[in-house]
C-alpha cells in the first residue's frame, strides 16, 4: 500500500470523518487497498493524516457497517473481498480511448442544436468580482438550514412510504396541492389538481408542449429580442418562425399576430429587456386569439420580483377560452439547481403531457417534490421570497443610479422590476466586442447575440443582472463598463 493514498486534504464539502471515509472507499474500489489485505490501525492511520483516533475508528466502523471491511478480533480491519468482486480489473481510467470506428455521425442527425450560437455561460462567475449574469443568484441569501429540515422530513420513514415507490407517471399530491393553493393564487388563477402537471423547469415544459403538439405545418410567434432557446425548440419541430416586436408596453399586438398557430409570450419581464406585457395589452392579445385562433404559451418564469408596483394578473387567469397554456418555475425564485416547474392547462392537454412525460424520464423525483411541497407549506418560500424581494429591491436601486450616473439614457428601468436591466450602448459599439474587453476586469455582461434571432439585428444592447452581485460592487462594475463603452467608442470614431 503506497504512502501516497494516507494524504488527506482537507476541504470545505464535509467532515474530517466524512472525508476519510471518501479516502477509503477511493482506495478501495481503485485497489489501492487490496482485498482481503489489513487496512493500517486505527491509531497509525490517525498519526499518519494527524487526526483523532475517535475519528479514524468511527469511519472503520462505519466501512464494517456498510461492507467495505470487516473487523477480525485481536487483528484489524480487513479488506471484505466480496465488495470487489465484481468488478473488472486492469482499467486505466486515465487512458485515452482511441476511436475504434471512424463513423459519420453527422449524417444520422435530424437536428443539430450545436450549430446555433448560444447563451454564453460563464462557468468562473463566482470567481468574477461583478457578475452581471442572469439567472444565477446570491447563495448566502438562501435559507438553507429551513430547506435542510425539510429535506430531513421527507427522508422520515412514514414519508418516505409515500415517495420512495415507483409512482409511474404521477406526482406528488402533496406538492400538487401547494402548487394549486399557494402559488397560483398568487396569479389570479385557479385550477384543478388534474390541470397541473410539474416539470423539470419551464425549460422542460417548453419542450413537451413542442413536442406534443408544434409541427412543421405550424407558424409560431416570438418575442425579439427574446428567449434564445424558445426559438431553438420551436424551429427543432420544423415550425416556421414570426418575429414579435416590442415596446414600453410588452409584445406588440397587431396584424403581424395573424397567420399564427402559437404565440409565445414572457408578459411577467420580457427576457431580455424585463418590460412587463400591460393589462390592456394583455387583454388585447387574448382578444387576438379568439380572432386568430391561436393559442398562448405563458412563460412566467420570473412571477415573484414584481416589487415596484402592484402585481399584474398572470394570462391565464384572464382567459375565459382556455387559449392559455401556462409554465410557472421554481427554479429561479428558490435555486437553479432544483429544476423545478410546471405547467397548468386543460385537463385532457395535461393527460397527454404527462404520458409524454412518462416517455422521456417516467416521473420527476418524488423525494425532490415532497421536500418542495414542505418548504412551501411551512411557510419557508413565503418568507425567502419576501426577504429576497427587499434585498432585490436593494440591489435594483442601486443599478438604475449607477446607471442614471455612469450611462446616462442608456436604460429605461423596469416598470415592475425583474432581475435585470436592458442596456443600449452607442451604435459603433458592439456589445460582444465589449463583453471581450470587460472580461479582462472582472466584468461579465451578456451581448445581445444571444436574444435577437432575425437577420439585421442590432449589435449594440447588452443584458445585466444583478442577483448575484453584492450591494457594495455594483457602483464599481457600472463605472468600468461605461469606461469600456467609451474606449469602444472612441477606437470605433
Amino acid at each position: 500500500m503506497r504512502e501516497a493514498i494516507f494524504h488527506l486534504e482537507r476541504t470545505e464539502g464535509g467532515s474530517i470523518q466524512t472525508q476519510l471515509r471518501h479516502m477509503l472507499v477511493d482506495a478501495i474500489l481503485s485497489g489501492q487497498l487490496e482485498a482481503g489485505k489489513a487496512v493500517p490501525s486505527c491509531r497509525k492511520l490517525a498519526q499518519q493524516l494527524k487526526v483523532s483516533r475517535n475519528t479514524v475508528v468511527m469511519a472503520y466502523q462505519g466501512l464494517v457497517d456498510d461492507g467495505f471491511l470487516v473487523a477480525r478480533e485481536r487483528s484489524g480491519y480487513y479488506v471484505d473481498p466480496d465488495i470487489t468482486v465484481d468488478r473488472l480489473s486492469g482499467l486505466d481510467e486515465e487512458a485515452e480511448t482511441e476511436e475504434k470506428v471512424n463513423y459519420d455521425w453527422e449524417s444520422r442527425l435530424n437536428f443539430k442544436p450545436g450549430r446555433r450560437k448560444h447563451k454564453k455561460h460563464f462557468k468562473d462567475w463566482r470567481e468574477q468580482p461583478y457578475p452581471f449574469v442572469a439567472g444565477q443568484m446570491d447563495y448566502t441569501l438562501f435559507p438553507l438550514a429551513s430547506w435542510r429540515e425539510c429535506s430531513r422530513q421527507a427522508m422520515g420513514r412514514k414519508i418516505m412510504e409515500d415517495v420512495s415507490f415507483d409512482a409511474y407517471d404521477e406526482d406528488d399530491p402533496e406538492l400538487l396541492d401547494q402548487i394549486r393553493t399557494r402559488l397560483l393564487p398568487r396569479r389570479g388563477i385557479n385550477a384543478k389538481s388534474s390541470q397541473i402537471l410539474v416539470t423539470m423547469g419551464v425549460q422542460n415544459a417548453l419542450y413537451l408542449i413542442g413536442a406534443l403538439m408544434i409541427s412543421e405545418k405550424d407558424t409560431v410567434g416570438l418575442e425579439e429580442p427574446g428567449y434564445q432557446d424558445s426559438y431553438m425548440l420551436c424551429t427543432k419541430s420544423g415550425a416556421k418562425i414570426k418575429s414579435l416586436p416590442l415596446d414600453e408596453n410588452g409584445v406588440i399586438v397587431d396584424e403581424k399576430l395573424n397567420g399564427c398557430d402559437y404565440v409565445y409570450v414572457t408578459p411577467s419581464h420580457n427576457s431580455p429587456t424585463t418590460v412587463t406585457l400591460s393589462m390592456a395589452r394583455r387583454k388585447a392579445l387574448l382578444e387576438k386569439a379568439s380572432q386568430e385562433d391561436f393559442l398562448i404559451l405563458e412563460d412566467d418564469y420570473e412571477p415573484e420580483t414584481n416589487f415596484i408596483g402592484n402585481p399584474t394578473p398572470a394570462l391565464k387567469s384572464l382567459d375565459k377560452e382556455g387559449r392559455v397554456i401556462y409554465m410557472g418555475s421554481l427554479s429561479k425564485s428558490v435555486f437553479p439547481a432544483l429544476r423545478m416547474g410546471y405547467i397548468v392547462a386543460p385537463e385532457p392537454l395535461i393527460r397527454e403531457l404527462r404520458a409524454l412525460r412518462r416517455l422521456m424520464y417516467r416521473h420527476p423525483p418524488s423525494n425532490n417534490q415532497r421536500t418542495a411541497a414542505l418548504f412551501l407549506g411551512q411557510g419557508h418560500y413565503d418568507s425567502f421570497i419576501a426577504r429576497l424581494k427587499r434585498i432585490y429591491k436593494e440591489r435594483w436601486e442601486i443599478m438604475r443610479e449607477a446607471l442614471d450616473r455612469y450611462l446616462p439614457g442608456a436604460s429605461v428601468a423596469p416598470t415592475f422590476g425583474g432581475t435585470c436591466f436592458w442596456v443600449k450602448a452607442p451604435e459603433a459599439v458592439d456589445s460582444s466586442d465589449l463583453a471581450e474587453s470587460l472580461r479582462d476586469d472582472g466584468v461579465l455582461i451578456e451581448p445581445c447575440e444571444d436574444f435577437f434571432f432575425s437577420e439585421g439585428a442590432p449589435s449594440n444592447y447588452f443584458r445585466l443582472g444583478y442577483t448575484s452581485v453584492p450591494n457594495e460592487k455594483i457602483d464599481a462594475g457600472i463605472e468600468l463598463i461605461a469606461k469600456h463603452i467609451k474606449k469602444l467608442s472612441e477606437k470605433q470614431g
